[in-house]
This record gives structure tokens, C-alpha cells and sequence, in this order.
């Protein structure tokens, strides 16, 4: 399995994946550890997928997307965006409604 293909079976197969830096309980970059705080705290179940433990990975993530930094969000297999983007969607309280449209489970709190 090519690393390409490999990054489409986890995006396609999981409802919220997150490729970052690190691990949910163990984010090793700051914009990392403030997509996992949010996405606690919204209550969204989320598959992280640490790129650190492929330099094949970690490239391949910025070609699949066209996106040259991580964090990257994907939601129902649709890019969302890196750490900005979701910081501003959760602050404007879009990420949570956006979450319910694709059907993500999320806790009240917000």
C-alpha cells in the first residue's frame, strides 16, 4: 500500500481523523496539543495519526492535501484545515455546528 493510499483508507475510514505531531495523549507540537484540546472539549471522537513516526508520512500528508503544515483535520474524508483554522471555526462556535452537519457525535458543552 502506497503512503498516499494509506492516507486515503484513514481519511475515508474514520469520521474525524487528525494527523499531527505526536499522539492525543501525548501531543509533541503546541498546534497539535490545541486541535486535541478542542476536539476534547467538543466531545468529538477522533482518530490521531502520529507523523513523526514516518518521515514518509509526514511528507505525504502535506502532498495529500496540498497543505503544507500539521495539524490536519479531516471530517467525513473533507480537509478542514490545520490548527488556525480550526482554532477560528471553534472560537466563532462554526466547528461544532459543522461537526453535527456531517453527523459527528458532540458533547452539549459549547
Amino acid at each position: 500500500m502506497s503512503i498516499q493510499d494509506f492516507i486515503k483508507s484513514e481519511v475515508t475510514g474514520n469520521d474525524v481523523v487528525l494527523f499531527m505531531k505526536g499522539t492525543p495523549q501525548f501531543p509533541q507540537c503546541g498546534f497539535s496539543g490545541q486541535v486535541v484540546q478542542i476536539l476534547d472539549y467538543v466531545g468529538a471522537g477522533y482518530k490521531g495519526i502520529n507523523v513523526l513516526d514516518s518521515a514518509e508520512l509526514r511528507e505525504g500528508i502535506k502532498q495529500y492535501a496540498s497543505w503544507p503544515t500539521i495539524p490536519q483535520l479531516y471530517v467525513k474524508g473533507e480537509f478542514v484545515g490545520g490548527a488556525d483554522i480550526v482554532r477560528e471555526m471553534f472560537q466563532a462556535g462554526e466547528l461544532q455546528s459543522f461537526l453535527a452537519e456531517k453527523g459527528v457525535k458532540v458533547a452539549a458543552k459549547a
